[in-house]
């Protein structure tokens, strides 16, 4: 007797047939599918001790989100637009402004939106801003992890080294007490293998880590440390492949993919964010060295270039989508992002034809799983891999008629659809609510400790609405 059945709903597998199933099932046990076919026959074949209806609602396999940064959910829109104000933000709250209880409310947050939207595993970079990681000391991303795991969602956790030169400010607090002290490539580098080892792989896999250097770009052979950071870049991601771990950077734009290839650091588990501006030589070495992207179409390093995604997918590149995060002015919500990805690409290209709904659907699930390494486990529905299941609600005006629900999924749902979402087989979200998790709790705590790090840094100025929110065409402060 299988453990779930979930049944009666149309079923959009993302398999290797790319089977849709009109009225199919999904048979659970344990942790894993060990069915999926038309409900008549599933169930059948499978009585279970629980069953889901699903009636006139789709099933498919949880989101992906390939990029986001860990600390954003708790500094998103600060600065109302500037940039100055919000990197400064980052910057402090990564390095000086921030407590172990910062991380944990935020990554409790950052889960909790995420379960929400129907992402069911999500990377998350332990800081941002200019490449700077919360690595000082473990007990930050021991915060994180604890958070992630309170609210069940699975997680991959990118952890690195931060910009030589070193060293870099780092402080712990005290209560009101700021210690600042000075933190080291190395210290930096102890930190991440001690988070690989005790984290990576766990809590049946739902746990991974992934490490980071920051992105060379154009111009970096003039700057200190230059030797030193590609010799940093060397050593971790050397590192990365002795342990078996993805390797990632952010930021990457026209020229950095080219650097990255002359200091030896691409390949198949290569994973460059943003890749914006690349050039059709840059393109071809992604091919050539089978490295993956991550498309972030909502991020503002997307208004400033593009990421030529059609051509990556042409030329054999596996491309997925990532969220960038909720910071500076973005959402967890995959069905948005992918929206803007074909809306982007379309309009560059000025026709309508490229990126079907499909394909995006695919960079979000499978894709996505693909370029962490992990599509033998997630990213489709397929007997033997994880129960990471999402259903997501038909019955809505948006929605309506219910033919064609592979484009009605892609093109006009959105997160607030998602009614229940499964991970490793257990119900976490039923009827649009948190099952095992106290919200308004997750809510304070984050809204507690986000006020506590603003403070730390002096930021209350950076929650003034904006000079020119309203009555102008333009807010021309934001390019101050």
């Amino acid at each position: 007797m299988a453990d779930i059945l979930i049944k009666n709903g149309t079923v959009i597998a993302i398999d290797p047939d790319r089977r849709i199933i009109a009225d199919g099932a999904v048979a659970i046990t344990g942790d894993r599918i060990v069915a999926v076919g038309p409900t008549a026959e599933v169930e059948v074949a499978h009585p279970a001790a629980e069953v889901i209806d699903a009636r006139g609602m789709v099933i498919m396999p949880g989101f992906v989100d390939a990029h986001a940064h860990a600390g954003h959910g708790l500094i998103k829109t600060l600065g109302g637009g500037k940039s100055d104000p919000w990197y400064q933000a980052c910057r402090g709250a990564y390095t000086v402004g921030s407590t172990p209880d910062f991380w944990y409310a935020e990554a409790q947050l950052a889960a909790l939106e995420r379960l929400r939207f129907g992402v069911t595993t999500g990377v998350s970079l332990l800081g941002g801003g200019d490449s700077v990681m919360r690595t000082d000391e473990p007990q930050y991303g021991d915060a994180h992890m604890e958070g992630v795991l309170g609210i069940g969602t699975r997680s991959v956790v990118a952890v690195g080294t931060t910009r030589p030169p070193h060293p870099l400010t780092y402080a712990r607090w005290h209560g009101e007490t700021r210690i600042d002290y000075p933190v080291s490539f190395d210290q930096q580098f102890s930190t991440c293998k001690a988070l690989i080892d005790r984290w990576h792989g766990s809590h049946g896999g739902r746990l991974h880590l992934a490490l980071l250097t920051p992105t060379l770009h154009q111009g970096y052979r003039d700057t200190a440390g230059a030797q030193e950071a590609v010799a940093q870049s060397r050593a971790v991601k050397r590192h990365a492949e002795e342990r078996g771990l993805v390797f990632t950077q952010d930021g990457h734009t026209s020229g950095s993919v080219r650097i990255a290839h002359e200091i030896g650091i691409l390949g198949p588990r290569t994973l460059l964010s943003h890749a914006t501006g690349l050039d059709a030589e840059e393109v071809s070495i992604c091919a050539e060295t089978g490295t993956t992207i991550v498309h972030n179409p909502s991020a503002v390093a997307a208004i400033l270039a593009r990421c030529p995604v059609p051509e990556l997918l042409d030329a054999g590149v596996t491309v997925a989508i990532g969220s960038d995060a909720t910071a500076p002015d973005r959402s967890a919500d995959m069905f948005r992002h992918m929206q803007q990805c074909m809306h982007y690409h379309r309009t560059h290209f000025h026709d309508p034809s490229w990126l079907p709904p499909g394909k995006v659907l695919e960079m979000c699930t499978i894709d996505a799983a693909r370029v962490l390494g992990l599509e033998a486990e997630i990213g489709s529905l397929e007997p033997g891999k994880k129960a990471d299941v999402i259903l997501v609600d038909l019955r809505r005006p948006h929605l309506y008629p219910a033919h064609m629900p592979e484009f009605r999924v892609t093109c006009f749902a959105n997160g607030n659809d998602v009614h229940t979402v499964l991970v490793d087989g257990r119900v976490l979200l039923r009827d649009r609510r948190p099952v095992h998790v106290d919200q308004d709790a997750v809510l304070d705590a984050a809204q507690r400790e986000a006020e506590r790090m603003i403070d730390r840094l002096d930021l209350r100025y950076a929650l003034e609405t904006p000079r020119m929110f309203w009555r102008h065409s333009r807010d021309l402060d934001v390019l101050d």
